[in-house]
């Protein structure tokens, strides 16, 4: 097989690099990485190079470009069926893919109040309306599969489901967003994965500010 080639965003703020990092990490799908840092205003020139839409991520495989996270995740799922990238029970699967969905096109309030920061200092802002919103809505859904599951992850073990939704763990954690104890023990759970701790590791390590993302 043809290598993959992942291109991400910086590491600290990147949310949209992190979830398809994070899936094939965990899975142990191995891929190489280049990382082309968010270092002009908008964005970085060199991403029109290797990106039809300008943006990272995307993978390379070959001939084949694959762009936006769950595309991605998608992809390597089905190069890599015996990876467990999503649940092995059809029903599980398809709910994965629907809060994957969910995740993908909503929760626009937190995503615009609250940008992935992995090395901001944890405190509290001031929180535009339906933030608290969405906040609710995403514990309802962490809560009700984990409660199914049996945990620690949403579908028991990690999955696309939960590498679409590491963002929001550090969105909830630096902002200091949420205090129900099941919600927090997911936090912590995704926050010890080894594919987390590498991630963050890394982005802790970075030297670049994107001002539009320092809330």
């Amino acid at each position: 097989m043809e290598k993959l080639t992942l291109y991400i965003g910086n590491k600290n703020y990147s949310s949209w690099s992190f979830r398809p990092w994070i899936a094939m990490t965990a899975a142990g799908i191995p891929f190489e990485e280049v990382l082309i840092p968010f270092d002009f205003p908008a964005g970085n020139p060199r991403f029109e190079d290797i990106s039809p839409t300008a943006r990272v991520p995307v993978l390379h495989h070959g001939d084949v470009r694959v762009w936006e996270s769950l595309a991605i995740i998608e992809y390597v799922a089905e190069l890599f069926p015996d990876k467990g990238i999503w649940p092995s029970a059809a029903a599980d699967r398809a709910v994965a893919r629907a809060v994957s969905m969910e995740m993908l096109s909503g929760f626009r309030a937190l995503r615009g109040a609250c940008p992935m920061n992995i090395r901001r200092p944890k405190r509290v802002i001031d929180l535009p309306a339906g933030v608290m919103d969405d906040v609710a809505r995403i514990e309802t859904i962490w809560r009700e599969l984990r409660q199914k599951s049996g945990g620690p992850f949403l579908f028991g073990q990690f999955s696309g489901a939960d590498a679409m939704f590491a963002p929001v763990v550090n969105r909830f954690d630096v902002y200091d967003l949420v205090r129900d104890e099941e919600t927090l023990a997911y936090m912590n759970a995704v926050k010890a994965h080894p594919a987390w701790l590498k991630w963050q590791e890394a982005a802790l390590q970075e030297t670049w500010i994107v001002p539009e993302d320092e809330a």
